[in-house]
């Protein structure tokens, strides 16, 4: 019984630490991590063209989620 109680106080400890981490960052607090070369994909226009000229190159109907020929339309 006494375990189950020190694991429960470790548990309700832990989850008051991780809860103070959590904080708003605002925006002039970003610092590099705020430029668009940092996002995911800093170029989200260029990489869906991509994406469909490699649709439309393959020619097979069901590749990377494009139904369809070779001629680039849906």
């Amino acid at each position: 019984m006494n375990v189950c109680k020190v694991t429960v106080k470790m548990l309700f400890l832990m989850m008051g630490i991780m809860l103070t981490a959590c904080t708003t960052v605002q925006p002039w607090e970003r610092g590099n991590l705020a430029k668009p070369q940092m996002a995911l994909d800093p170029y989200p226009m260029q990489s869906s063209l991509r994406a469909h000229n490699y649709g439309s190159r393959e020619a097979a109907a069901g590749g990377n989620a494009a139904q369809g020929g070779g001629c680039g339309c849906y």
